[in-house]
């Protein structure tokens, strides 16, 4: 009875032990792989296309360093749009934020009479793309360049893709982000929390919340 005890106790030991080694085994294979994955979800976030001649572009809201009103800029003096529409809620210290993006612009060099600003009482992409579109087809454009931030760039053309019109062809172009770079944005901690907020605003849109 000693020696089916003492077995019994071994075994134990033994299946304890594989558990324990499938499980630093399964801890350690996306650690290691790390180097893959991560690029890969910060990549996954950017959808965007090569700029085209387009009648405007729209400068959507949420960027606080100007990178979005400045990229617009550069499109425009390459000669791909010649006016830039800026959209921005209301709410920035009595202030909108369209208008502040222009100032921002203008003290760079941007000539002011390019810029087309269109404050609105709204905060989401969703509600953006709602008050953009009937602006679009009140000014009879079809081809618009949508200038926003490089990891917001999956979830912008999702959502004008099923908002737009259907005569209208949004053309995403990205911005680089003051904190976000997909290929290593796990390093610092404001990356991190760019990611996370997108990947949560994105399962959101899927899901429909």
């Amino acid at each position: 009875m000693l020696r089916a005890a003492h077995k019994r106790t071994l075994w134990r030991r033994a299946a304890g032990l594989r558990y324990w080694v499938l499980g630093v085994a399964l801890a350690a294979g996306p650690y290691a792989g790390r180097g893959v994955w991560l690029p890969w979800m910060g990549g996954f976030l950017v959808r965007a296309e090569p700029p085209q001649a387009a009648d405007v572009a729209v400068v959507l809201a949420g960027d606080g360093y100007g990178n979005r009103i400045m990229r617009a800029v550069e499109l425009q003096r390459q000669g791909y749009v010649k006016q830039i529409i800026v959209d921005g809620p209301l709410d920035n210290y009595d202030f909108d934020e369209a208008t502040m993006a222009i100032q921002f612009a203008m003290r760079r060099g941007a000539p002011g009479e390019i810029f087309i600003p269109l404050p609105m009482p709204v905060r989401s992409t969703v509600a953006e793309a709602q008050v953009v579109d009937p602006e679009m087809q009140r000014r009879g454009v079809r081809k618009v360049l949508i200038v926003t931030s490089n990891f917001h760039t999956r979830r912008a053309g999702a959502v004008f893709r099923r908002y737009g019109s259907p005569a209208i062809h949004y053309v995403v172009v990205a911005a680089p982000d003051h904190d976000f770079r997909p290929e290593d944005w796990w390093l610092t901690r404001d990356a991190q929390k760019v990611v996370f907020l997108e990947y949560v605003k994105l399962v959101s849109w899927w899901l429909g919340v």
